[in-house]
């Protein structure tokens, strides 16, 4: 039995979080699962990417705004939606909903918040299980933490025409060996340590040409220029700027580069890796010591250690026999452990039992 459910986010500008929000909304109507979406006016998700999919929009101005959080929980109530979803602090700040009167408030947790904002829903979810046990030390109870991880979406087929396009945009030449990292310009993401391990390589190896793009932009973008230009390495770096479709870029490039902090608790970008077919060199930030198997499906390297990722780039980029295992491990891990019809199916088995009153 299918069971209508409301999902709420409040953040403006797209990243991993959004971008998983509409993956995993289209993944539910796939399935046949009636979905809804509240997101913030004016926002990215409200101007894009949520075509076809039953959408309001709120201000959702602050965590501390009576009226915003009015106008959400009245539209929340108003949704009849036996399960409502939140994602992240604003959306969770603002839902509140009583217990007891036909609707159930699901938290979905993407990181290590505080809990406090988070600990009126009825139910929480954590797409790690080291993100779980975190949430019931903070004294959430056991019995209504749940573990769902992230499903990676099927690589988008290869577009011959808008590959030869982004090559032609970026001066892509034959001997050139690209190594790509998606993520927005945040502390988390390591794009500091990035820089400079990619200092430490050589202009050229193996007979390549080494050049990085980077997938996205934000508030650290100057001073990562200014770095880039300080270690020498500017124009060895595109600065693709924020993609809303990476699809063919990761197709274009040769290799995925994660260089994520210890404060990353999933990383989609290694589940897109592996989806693409690309080898992957991460860091053991959390979500990577939880899924990533070490020199069986991708190069994994010390968080902050510049020294150490070089090292992972260059082991990959000098071994095309390990870059073929590691990518070939990769796409197993997705289908048999990231599936979409595995993910799909443990929500809607939660949705059934915690709508049914368990």
């Amino acid at each position: 039995m299918s069971i209508p459910s409301l999902h709420i986010i409040g953040t403006r500008e797209m990243g991993g979080a959004e971008r998983w929000f509409v993956r995993f909304l289209r993944a539910m109507q796939r399935a046949g699962e009636p979905v809804q979406a509240l997101v913030r006016a004016g926002g990215d998700l409200a101007t894009h990417h949520l075509a076809g999919i039953p959408t309001g929009g709120l201000p959702m101005r602050t965590v501390w705004d009576p009226y915003s959080r009015w106008q959400v929980s009245r539209y929340a109530r108003a949704s009849h939606a036996p399960v409502v979803q939140t994602y992240m602090g604003r959306a969770t700040r603002l839902t509140h909903l009583k217990r007891g009167l036909g609707q159930v408030h699901i938290a979905r947790l993407g990181g290590y918040y505080k809990l406090d904002p988070f600990r009126h829903a009825h139910a929480w979810i954590g797409n790690t299980r080291g993100l779980c046990d975190w949430m019931v030390k903070g004294g959430l109870p056991a019995d209504r933490v749940f573990h769902v991880t992230n499903f990676a979406d099927a690589a988008t087929p290869p577009d011959p025409a808008a590959m030869d396009a982004i090559r032609r945009q970026i001066d892509a030449r034959d001997d050139d060996w690209l190594m790509i990292h998606p993520g927005r310009f945040v502390k988390v993401k390591g794009h500091a340590n990035l820089l400079d391990a990619f200092a430490r390589l050589p202009a050229e190896l193996a007979g390549r040409r080494l050049r990085l793009i980077l997938l996205g932009d934000g508030s650290l973008r100057p001073a990562l220029e200014a770095q880039a230009r300080q270690l020498g390495i500017f124009e060895r770096i595109v600065w693709a700027g924020w993609q809303q479709d990476p699809a063919q870029w990761l197709h274009v490039a040769d290799m995925v580069v994660f260089p994520s902090r210890d404060e990353e608790t999933l990383g989609n970008v290694i589940l897109e890796a592996w989806a693409y077919g690309k080898p992957l060199v991460a860091t053991a930030f959390r979500g990577a010591r939880e899924i990533a198997r070490p020199g069986e499906d991708a190069i994994v390297v010390p968080c902050d250690d510049p020294t150490a990722l070089a090292s992972g780039l260059r082991e990959m980029i000098e071994a095309p026999a390990l870059q073929q295992a590691l990518a070939a491990a990769g796409a197993r891990r997705v289908t048999e452990d990231f599936g979409e019809a595995t993910v799909i199916g443990q929500y809607q088995a939660l949705y059934a039992r915690l709508a049914g009153g368990g």
